[in-house]
């Protein structure tokens, strides 16, 4: 497994790198089986020491985790435990996953916008089309897994995300699932909307 381990404007030491490795390690291996690689990120903010770690697992889902504490190794060990209780959570349900699923989740590529929004006046009358249209901030790639909508479900869980666009393994479409306010999950299938 490769791991990325860095800081925002904070040293990192080769002793709390191998904390990391050893206790990630762990508790990777007792629930998630086959992880590809990990992402954690060690920063600063104010008085506290914030951590947030992205596990890429072998199947093509992805497990994220962040958490915040006044000493470095405790932010840290706060971030490993939520892990470990999404991955106890979902174990039964990732090993099923890799029984019916032997290939990794098929990813298709798509762009990826932040836009920023525009500073002008309320009266928008008598503004021209192109006024309208936002400033693109950033453009980038993403990906759109193919997934059912359980298992959709579970990874916008893992991801700890507010949203996940996939495509539909029933019927190849682009769907949605997201969190709603009220703690159930909302799902968009447009086809049927035809």
């Amino acid at each position: 497994m490769r791991y990325q381990i860095s800081g925002k404007q904070i040293d990192i030491g080769e002793a709390l790198q191998t904390h990391v490795r050893t206790q990630l390690g762990e508790t990777l291996e007792k629930y998630a089986g086959r992880p590809t690689d990990a992402s954690i990120v060690f920063s600063r903010v104010a008085h506290e020491y914030s951590c947030e770690a992205v596990v890429h697992l072998s199947t093509g889902l992805n497990l994220s985790a962040r958490a915040r504490a006044t000493e470095i190794y405790a932010a840290f060990d706060a971030c490993d435990e939520k892990m470990g209780k999404q991955l106890r959570r979902y174990k039964r349900r990732l090993k099923d996953h890799h029984r019916t699923r032997p290939d990794p989740v098929e990813l298709l590529g798509a762009d990826s916008y932040i836009l920023a929004p525009t500073e002008e006046n309320d009266d928008m009358e008598g503004a021209d089309h192109d006024s309208l249209a936002p400033m693109i901030v950033a453009e980038m790639e993403t990906q759109i897994p193919s997934l059912s909508v359980g298992e959709a479900v579970m990874q916008l869980e893992l991801a700890e995300a507010p949203l996940l666009v996939f495509r539909n393994e029933k019927h190849s479409g682009i769907n949605v699932v997201y969190r709603r306010e009220d703690g159930n999950f909302g799902w968009i299938d447009p086809r049927g909307s035809r």
